[in-house]
C-alpha cells in the first residue's frame, strides 16, 4: 500500500527558534495525490499552503510493507491505548531530490527542511529506530488502518508460550559423587 505524510512547519513563540517540524498526519496514497513519485517509484516532497501558524508540506511515495517476522511489533502498537503511525524523519539540506520543482523556490529560502524517510507501524522497528539516533514521531492511526492491521496480526502473530522455569531450589544440589 501507498502512503503520503503531512508533515507541518510549526510556527513557534520562542527568542530561540522560531519554527519547528511537527507530524500532522499519514494518509493513504490511492493515486489521488499527484505527485513526482509516482514516475520515479521515489518519495517526493510539495508545499500545500502558509498561513499565520505555519506552512504544510505533503509528502507521498510511501510504501508500506508489513512482515510476519515483525508481526509482535505490530502486536504491541494495536495493543497500546492509542495505536499509532511512526514516521522517521530527517532535516535535509540536499534537498533538490526530495521537493518537486514548483515547490523549490519556497523549500529553497530555509537552510534545512524535514524530509520523512520512513514510515511504520512496528512499535518494534520504531524502537530500533530511535536505538540508531533517528528522530521519529508518531500520529494516531484511523481506526480503519487499526482494523486492516488488526486482520493482518491475527493470522501472523503467534505468541510463544510461555515456559515455567523451575526454582533453583527444586534442581538439586551439585554434589560431587560418593566413592
Amino acid at each position: 500500500m501507498r502512503f503520503a505524510v503531512l508533515m507541518r512547519k510549526q510556527n513557534v513563540d520562542n527568542p530561540w527558534i522560531t519554527y519547528k517540524w511537527v507530524l500532522k498526519e499519514v494518509l493513504p496514497d490511492f493515486g489521488q495525490l499527484d505527485s513526482a513519485a509516482k514516475q520515479s517509484n521515489q518519495f517526493c516532497g510539495q508545499f500545500l499552503g502558509r498561513d499565520t501558524d505555519g506552512e504544510s508540506w505533503l509528502f507521498t511515495g510511501y510504501e508500506l510493507n508489513l512482515f510476519p517476522d515483525e508481526a509482535e511489533g505490530y502486536y504491541l502498537n494495536l495493543s497500546s491505548p492509542e495505536p499509532c503511525w511512526f514516521v522517521m524523519w530527517r532535516l535535509e539540506e540536499d534537498i533538490e531530490r526530495y521537493i518537486d520543482e514548483q515547490s523549490m523556490p519556497l523549500a529553497k529560502s530555509e537552510a534545512t527542511i524535514a524530509v520523512p524517510h520512513r514510515i511504520s507501524v512496528s512499535y518494534n522497528e520504531a524502537g530500533r529506530l530511535l536505538d540508531g539516533g533517528e528522530s521519529v514521531d508518531n500520529v494516531p492511526m484511523t481506526v480503519e488502518h487499526a482494523s486492516w492491521l488488526q486482520e493482518y496480526v491475527n493470522e501472523h502473530y503467534h505468541p510463544e508460550p510461555k515456559k515455567r522455569h523451575r526454582p533453583a531450589s527444586f534442581k538439586g544440589a551439585d554434589r560431587p559423587t560418593e566413592e
